[in-house]
């Protein structure tokens, strides 16, 4: 599920090549308004996205959709232009001049950092109701074409299609000519890091 028509189209378009696509489903809707039966779910995955929701409304909500003893996962990742290699400060550099030029900010409602700082994600998921989230980290290393970052920057919320519209195009090539001299064998690696807070929908009858 994603708010971004292109982003479930995206997921419609892979999962048509995999052998059991029926069992797909990708839904275009806000987190805070999609329509599910209580219990529909043993797993519910928020990636990268908890910090732009309404929180409590959202714990609220998935609470009731999970079935008990499901969970609900938060999982953020580091991103490729925040490090500290010359080519993720390339990159970096590229994405700021491109969102200057687009007239882009990020969608991030204001002061949703500072609110997480007040009231911790954890906090927001006990009042609605669960257990007490597990943090998880681990590290993978990973090698990045430039069609891949084209790719990636499509899926945020502040280069998405629909900003960059009609110059796509002109991104991609500007992402190409500026990252092509890091490249070694055609790839771009770096160490991303990864964390998923693990929280449970209680199971009634259990301490």
């Amino acid at each position: 599920m994603d708010a971004e028509p292109d982003m479930t189209e995206a997921v419609r378009a892979k999962a048509a090549a995999i052998a059991d696509a029926a069992r797909l489903r990708a839904v275009t809707a806000a987190a805070e308004e999609l329509d599910a039966d209580p219990g529909s779910f043993e797993l519910i995955v928020i990636g990268n996205a908890f910090h732009r929701l309404r929180r409590d409304v959202v714990a609220r909500r998935a609470l009731a959709w999970l079935q008990p003893g499901g969970c609900l996962a938060l999982c953020w990742s580091t991103s490729p232009w925040a490090g500290s290699l010359d080519w993720q400060r390339a990159f970096d550099r590229l994405l700021r001049k491109w969102q200057e030029t687009l007239g882009a900010s990020s969608r991030v409602p204001p002061g949703a950092e500072s609110r997480r700082k007040q009231d911790p994600d954890q906090d927001v998921l006990l009042r609605a109701g669960f257990e007490p989230a597990e943090r998880h980290r681990f590290a993978v290393e990973h090698r990045w074409t430039t069609d891949e970052l084209a790719g990636h920057v499509r899926s945020t919320s502040f280069l998405p299609p629909s900003v960059l519209a009609d110059r796509a195009a002109d991104f991609d090539a500007d992402l190409t000519a500026e990252l092509s001299p890091y490249m070694i064998d055609g790839s771009l690696t770096e160490t991303v890091s990864f964390a998923y807070d693990l929280a449970r929908k209680p199971t009634p009858g259990t301490p």
